[in-house]
């Protein structure tokens, strides 16, 4: 298991072959045997089969050779409308507009969603995250009618790799774990040698070479906000962030 987590690569480019809907069923069961914050289980995952919706979404998504190769399309969503509809059964009021609940069905929908992407690697496939839905994200919801409380974060495709990509070097383990304390001072060392490392990586990598460093990446990666709409948009689905 540790052998096949530290071999994952993004697949962007997918053979022909489909997945059984069987086996991607129990890609999505064992998904749901994901760790959940008091058994809440604040997710739903959107399996896109419409050949229509799926022309919209490369549209809004801005992907297209991934959602037109993919053996399977889909969308992972922060859902907190089961929850509302359990207190109105009991006729209880229904707080679920918090930040704190909102990071709670966000957690969720991740831990669900890595264990649907272990289970298809541990048979063969490939999968993608796809966090590119978020930048049209009100018309995504708009074309799966999403009600109030259910978020799309990120689509995954999954399907038989057309080729296998090399694994990205992670940053060092020092970079990322702290004893006792949390420790920023080591960071600058830390990075300029993973620099070097990512920068032979991308050099010698089999395809789309470049000379980069991570840390010029990062730098350009967040000189600006991005995707400023979300704020309203959550607003819009009652995460008011209480």
């Amino acid at each position: 298991m540790i052998k096949l987590l530290k071999s994952h690569s993004t697949v962007r480019n997918y053979t022909d072959e489909k997945i059984p809907e069987a086996l991607l069923h129990e890609f999505i069961k064992a998904g749901q045997h994901a760790s959940s914050s008091h058994f809440v289980q604040a997710y739903s995952v959107i399996h896109v089969t419409d050949e229509a919706k799926k022309e919209e979404l490369k549209k809004w998504a801005d992907n297209h050779v991934q959602f037109d190769t993919a053996a399977a399309v889909l969308i992972f969503c922060a859902d907190l409308k089961r929850n509302e509809t359990a207190a109105k059964m009991h006729g209880e009021p229904f707080e679920g507009s918090t930040a704190e609940n909102l990071l709670v069905s966000v957690i969720d929908a991740a831990l669900f969603a890595q264990n649907v992407a272990v289970a298809a690697e541990s048979e063969g496939y490939g999968i993608c995250f796809i966090g590119g839905i978020r930048n049209n994200i009100r018309e995504i919801s708009e074309l799966f009618e999403l009600p109030d409380y259910v978020i799309p974060l990120f689509a995954m495709t999954i399907g038989v790799p057309a080729k296998r990509n090399e694994v990205k070097p992670r940053l060092p383990l020092e970079a990322v774990l702290h004893k006792d304390r949390y420790d920023a001072s080591k960071y600058e060392a830390l990075l300029k040698q993973y620099d070097e490392v990512m920068r032979e990586y991308y050099q010698t990598r089999s395809s789309n070479q470049k000379d980069q460093k991570w840390t010029v990446g990062m730098a350009k990666f967040f000189r600006k906000p991005r995707r400023e709409h979300m704020k309203q948009f959550i607003e819009e689905k009652r995460f008011f962030l209480k």
